[in-house]
């Protein structure tokens, strides 16, 4: 797990089609909520950035294998406001990713200090978290910086529990100041 390479784009072009598809089922059946429940909480992380929450998007599932995903990217020459434009605009993305098989839930964080957004997901399988990252590049690289793409897979774990006690985490992984990915604190 976490190959840390895109999928083809004809493979992630197909899982996306199919996304848009399911996307509009569950939008029709009312199961995708945004809530409000973290807006505003900031995360840190081990690298020492932290960043606020600025949308929660949850659809009505509940995971049989929980897992979290923490996705890094860099827009291309955005800086200003570029963020607050981009931060408007990203609600357009949803139907992107939020119709992926196993998708549970997404914290979309702002920018943090080094212009470096991320998401955290809980998504229900550590295999389709993987999947949806690596077909999620494709669309990504076409506004990142080249080289700012990343993505951890944390299975077995819930993303709430993650930010009620991100200490857990610290005892069951790397304690490296790189770990980008690694929530430390919520605030």
């Amino acid at each position: 797990m976490n190959d840390q390479t895109p999928l083809p784009i004809s493979t992630a072009a197909r899982a996306e089609v199919r996304c848009v598809a399911s996307t509009i089922n569950l939008a029709a059946r009312r199961r995708i909520h945004l809530q409000h429940e973290h807006l505003g909480s900031c995360l840190h992380f081990a690298d020492r950035t932290s960043a606020p929450v600025y949308r929660e998007t949850v659809v009505d599932r509940v995971p049989a294998d929980p897992c979290v995903l923490v996705v890094a990217f860099r827009l291309r020459a955005v800086r200003g406001l570029g963020h607050t434009l981009f931060r408007w605009e990203s609600l357009l993305n949803t139907p992107l990713f939020v119709g992926f098989p196993g998708f549970v839930s997404k914290l979309w964080l702002a920018n943090d200090e080094h212009g470096v957004y991320r998401g955290v997901y809980e998504w229900d399988g550590p295999d389709r978290a993987e999947h949806y990252a690596r077909c999620l590049w494709q669309v990504l690289a076409l506004v990142c910086v080249p080289g700012s793409i990343h993505y951890q897979v944390l299975p077995g774990l819930r993303r709430d529990d993650l930010l009620a006690a991100p200490a857990r985490l610290g005892a069951t992984t790397s304690t490296d100041t790189k770990a980008w990915w690694r929530v430390v604190a919520t605030s």
